[in-house]
């Protein structure tokens, strides 16, 4: 997944604001010593806010400026230009990463970042579940930037007018999908059903609100059960039984973006950055989309985090610079304006209870509960083989290919096939 476009396509834009940079960031501890110039790796910056970000850092640290690297809008690209570079050792270009969060796991196991001292960082202000992306093995590799949860998005006229609550179940879900929908030339349901990382998120909180598991804890053991089964089963039988339309088998983020906004769906699965779009002035659904957690199995069901996580190069020549930026773009000041400025989920929990910034985005109580119980991607040193397999599967099971037992079998097979090669 497009770490920017999972949390927002890139809508961030952030302001300066040194003062919230507080002294706990300006020593050095737990072994992070060293102080100088640094360049920063982040996927294509889509809105120019890391210029003027860095220009204002720069200017306060003459002597530990930092540079940006620009790699490319595609996540695929952008984690092999990554690793490309990090598997160059002490040649490594790169010294402060900014990673998708499922690539933490991945990253730390390979020993390209390095262990970061807890005390240097401001977890304890964060919102709980987005601590543990950016873990391994017990140990903090990472320090979470952004962070996103699924919602499931709603036409609110249409349901208001039939008097149908928003769904919490699945059955309440199918239910309106099938018999509400047409009735307003709608399809019922859509998510991002591609083959890509999209597909994977879907699936896993399908298979999280069912009640089960994938992975466990550290990849270290396959969980599929029956769990996965009814998971995969929901996504399937919405396209055998057309409340998911089959164009959907092809959407990522955008084009399920679109085709909710265009008044072409009932029912959306997505990050919040499709319900600020949809809501924003000109759009022509404007004041007639809801947003609440997404529906599972017997209640409110469970979604992946997303967002992105900022580390350390194990080869880093200057770490205190580089745990102090971190702290810096982690700070309350800084973390205000990914919201204010950028419409992106923060990590900071206190802003999720602002008055004033709950007036102004009232999807934050929403969010904030669907952030807290949020779970992460399966974890895995060889995350990228794993999010590959569930694709498969899962897309050959709502293209009709398959059926969700077979594929519940052949997900649990071919990933203890690849935690044996581990």
């Amino acid at each position: 997944m497009r770490w920017i476009r999972a949390a927002g396509r890139g809508l961030l834009v952030l302001a300066v604001v040194l003062a919230g940079y507080g002294a706990s960031g300006a020593r050095a501890a737990g072994g992070l010593e060293g102080r100088g110039p640094l360049t920063l790796a982040t996927a294509g910056d889509l809105t120019g806010y890391l210029g003027p970000l860095l220009q204002g850092w720069n200017r306060a640290h003459p002597g530990e400026r930092v540079t940006l690297v620009e790699l490319p809008d595609s996540a695929d690209e952008t984690r092999a230009q990554m690793i490309t570079d990090l598997r160059g050792g002490a040649r490594s270009r790169f010294d402060v990463l900014n990673i998708d969060v499922a690539w933490t796991s991945e990253f730390a196991a390979a020993g390209w970042i390095r262990p970061l001292p807890r005390d240097r960082f401001p977890l304890g202000s964060f919102l709980r579940p987005v601590v543990d992306t950016a873990t391994y093995d017990g140990r903090l590799y990472a320090v979470p930037y952004v962070t996103n949860a699924g919602l499931l998005l709603y036409r609110k006229d249409v349901l208001a007018a039939e008097g149908v609550p928003p769904p919490r179940t699945w059955a309440e879900l199918e239910r309106a999908a099938k018999t509400v929908a047409p009735r307003y030339g709608l399809d019922g349901y859509a998510g991002q059903f591609l083959p890509y990382e999209g597909l994977t998120v879907n699936a896993a909180e399908a298979v999280y609100s069912a009640g089960g598991t994938i992975l466990g804890d550290e990849g270290d053991r396959v969980t599929v059960d029956s769990a996965a089964r009814e998971g995969i089963g929901f996504l399937a039988r919405g396209v055998r039984e057309g409340w998911v339309p089959k164009e959907a088998l092809a959407y990522t983020e955008e084009e399920s973006r679109r085709a909710f906004q265009d008044g072409h769906l009932l029912f959306l699965r997505n990050w919040p950055y499709a319900y600020v779009s949809a809501s924003a002035p000109g759009s022509a659904l404007a004041g007639k989309v809801g947003a609440v957690p997404l529906p599972g199995r017997d209640g409110p069901g469970t979604s992946v985090l997303g967002g992105s996580n900022l580390a350390v190069n194990t080869h880093a020549e200057h770490p205190d610079t580089a745990a102090r930026l971190i702290a810096y773009l982690t700070s309350e000041g800084v973390q205000r304006q990914v919201l204010t400025r950028g419409a992106l989920p923060p990590v900071r929990a206190d802003l999720y209870e602002d008055p004033g910034l709950v007036r102004r985005f009232p999807y934050l109580p929403t969010l904030r509960a669907s952030v807290l119980t949020a779970a992460p991607r399966p974890k895995s040193p060889r995350y990228d083989q794993v999010s590959m397999v569930v694709q498969a599967v899962v897309h050959d099971a709502m293209s009709g290919h398959s059926t969700p037992e077979a594929a519940a079998r052949r997900l649990a097979r071919e990933l203890a096939d690849i935690s044996r090669r581990g």
